[in-house]
């Protein structure tokens, strides 16, 4: 499983990151999770609102920092 934060670094965008990072990291799950910064390749998936999660090519969430579960949920767990 990949999954994507994308967001200029604003701090929605870091928490954000760092909230999938730590569920990550306490569930053990082997995911590879990146931080997308390049304004190109966001709007590739055309998001309008940041953060903006995508999982497997798929955007599942945009425009505030998600709960856990909310993570829960997108991660299919």
């Amino acid at each position: 499983m990949e999954i994507k934060v994308l967001g200029p670094g604003c701090s929605k965008c870091k928490a954000t990151y760092n909230a999938i990072d730590k569920f990550i990291k306490e569930h053990g799950l082997d995911v590879k999770l990146t931080k997308i910064e390049d304004i190109m390749e966001m709007m590739s998936y055309n998001i309008m609102t940041t953060p903006a999660v995508v999982v497997d090519e798929v955007v599942k969430l945009k425009g505030h920092v998600p709960s856990e579960s909310e993570i829960k949920q997108m991660l299919g767990i």
